[in-house]
């Protein structure tokens, strides 16, 4: 079932996700309506505070980034074999450890259609987390699938993309987020507005 995924301004967003256990109600139905929900939007991440739910669980589909040709950001072959096929439930995760350079690059976010900015990362992390048959897993990403991974444990810390924004950068785009959280937005799937 695809479920609508919360707008910018919605309190869900900005609250710290809990902790769940494997008795959590219709757990595997809610992470195949997120697969479907996320699919539905062209997504590569979404986060259960984007569908409202304010628990601490994540998924992500990377393999959309190993289709396109892009001159620009070329990836080597490592990068693009952590990529391809990177399907992944993430519940309960801690992020154990975050170095490299910091990086640069342009994300967006299903829950404020029609804005991308630039946002600075460390390159790499190690994660430990359950999987969606509340396995234990410890696991290195670097690059753009640590990105992906970090933007969406933003979501369930309360945290979204623009706020790691610089100060005057936020101003800019204030009126537009405050658009978006009025339903004023061309996204081409369904969607929650906290101010319509």
């Amino acid at each position: 079932m695809i479920l609508p995924i919360i707008a910018y301004g919605d309190p869900v967003l900005k609250r710290e996700g809990d902790e769940i256990d494997k008795d959590y109600p219709e757990l595997q139905k809610f992470i195949a309506d997120m697969f479907e929900t996320m699919y539905n939007a062209n997504g590569v991440g979404l986060a259960a505070p984007q569908v409202g739910r304010s628990i601490r669980l994540f998924i992500i589909d990377t393999t959309p980034f190993t289709e396109r040709d892009d001159d620009e950001d070329p990836m080597d072959e490592e990068e693009f074999n952590q990529l391809s096929g990177l399907k992944k439930v993430f519940i309960n995760p801690i992020i154990v450890e975050e170095d490299g350079d910091k990086w640069p690059f342009n994300e967006g976010c299903l829950s404020i259609p029609g804005i991308n900015e630039d946002v600075t990362r460390k390159r790499n992390l190690i994660i430990e987390y359950f999987d969606e048959n509340f396995n234990l897993i410890e696991e290195e990403y670097t690059g753009k699938a640590a990105r992906v991974i970090q933007h969406e444990y933003d979501h369930i810390d309360g945290i979204l993309f623009t706020d790691r924004l610089n100060p005057l950068r936020k101003q800019i785009l204030k009126k537009r987020l405050n658009e978006i959280s009025r339903g004023i937005t061309n996204a081409r799937y369904k969607m929650k507005f906290p101010n319509r």
